[in-house]
């Protein structure tokens, strides 16, 4: 068993089904990252100023039907990701089914995301 975090707004999570983002139109697969510091990087790097509340799903691989493959970042990591870290990548929806917990992105005073805590149920 392997657990990996992804990253969504709360309102995708909310609507009740499978997790899906446009990234499995354009790239062929939903972006995950492996621990938390990778998150919280990946966040402080790509979602500064998001337009609505996000959650990180807490993800099962052995409950995701689609392949998950563990691959370098392209072009390259975040900043504060070392070059030798590998990515989870679902190459199809987040059951969810295979979603164990659901965490909050905090951020400190400045905007900068510095923890993940417990938010909501998963049901």
């Amino acid at each position: 068993m392997s657990l990996v975090l992804h990253l969504t707004e709360l309102s995708r999570w909310s609507t009740g089904g499978d997790i899906e983002a446009a990234s499995l139109d354009t790239e062929g697969y939903l972006h995950a990252s492996p621990d938390e510091a990778t998150m919280l990087a990946v966040a402080n790097a790509f979602y500064t100023a998001p337009a609505e509340p996000l959650v990180v799903l807490v993800v099962e691989t052995d409950l995701v039907d689609a392949e998950v493959r563990w691959e370098a970042a392209a072009p390259e990591p975040p900043p504060g990701v070392g070059s030798d870290v590998r990515f989870p990548h679902l190459y199809g929806p987040i059951p969810r089914r295979a979603v164990t917990s659901l965490l909050r992105p905090v951020r400190d005073p400045r905007g900068r995301y510095t923890a993940l805590t417990e938010s909501h149920p998963t049901s």
